[in-house]
């Protein structure tokens, strides 16, 4: 089993909320990782308070990963998937990251305890060209949920576009939706994303079922299930 060193100045995990009181069973875990600035905090707490009211009584516990400095956000990630197995065992992890938490995320999805990513606005700049050597390799086997404004002027959504195209091929349960005229903080449609997350995650680590518009952008072909519009309201009167 790979290990990841402790991170110099180590990053540590929030207080759990969810599945972790006396007596209750953990049987899924969500590491929430923010993006580099407090000024954009995007919609990671809003997530994290849903995802406890919805998969609480199943077992689900979020932990916000506090950043550390003195190493990488994506080896904090990995750090902090080490330590939510050394807690709660053979769990699935799901990573849920905004802007530069989204692209640790992503980087971070080859450790063995995760089963999918969630990765809200990901600064990929550098991933925009085809030939970009961003890796994905390391996304196989796991369920990829990316969004993105299409207003976004602070990370390029064609980036996270190319990034998926490529993940992808190697990739088939990838998706990735745009939120039409929302920007990098998701603010004009948040709870329209947080929605969409929600259902993604409780589907991902639990029951393998997710609402149609999910199903549908998991198996098409690109650019169409690539290029998702979300749809206003979304989450309103989903039926799991």
């Amino acid at each position: 089993m790979a290990q990841h060193a402790p991170p110099a100045r180590g990053a540590r995990l929030g207080r759990a909320a969810g599945a972790n009181g006396p007596g209750s069973t953990v049987s899924g875990v969500v590491l929430l990782l923010p993006g580099a600035s407090r000024f954009s905090p995007g919609p990671l707490r809003p997530l994290g308070r849903a995802l406890v009211r919805a998969g609480g009584a199943e077992g689900l516990v979020a932990h916000t990963v506090i950043h550390g400095g003195g190493s990488s956000r994506e080896e904090q990630a990995g750090w902090a998937a080490d330590e939510a197995v050394r807690r709660y065992g053979d769990v699935p992890v799901c990573l849920a990251g905004f802007g530069a938490g989204g692209l640790a995320a992503l980087r971070a999805a080859g450790h063995h305890a995760v089963n999918s990513v969630v990765s809200l606005a990901p600064c990929l700049e550098e991933a925009a060209a085809a030939d970009s050597s961003e890796p994905v390799k390391q996304l196989s086997g796991r369920r990829v949920l990316i969004v993105h404004g299409t207003n976004d002027a602070r990370s390029d959504p064609e980036a996270s576009f190319q990034l998926a195209a490529r993940a992808k091929k190697a990739n088939r349960s990838t998706c990735r939706f745009e939120v039409h005229s929302d920007g990098h903080g998701l603010r004009e449609h948040q709870p329209e994303v947080v929605a969409l997350a929600v259902d993604f995650v409780l589907g991902s680590v639990f029951s393998g079922r997710y609402s149609r518009p999910v199903t549908d952008a998991l198996a098409a072909p690109p650019p169409l299930g690539l290029r998702m519009p979300l749809a206003s309201g979304f989450g309103q009167s989903l039926r799991r």
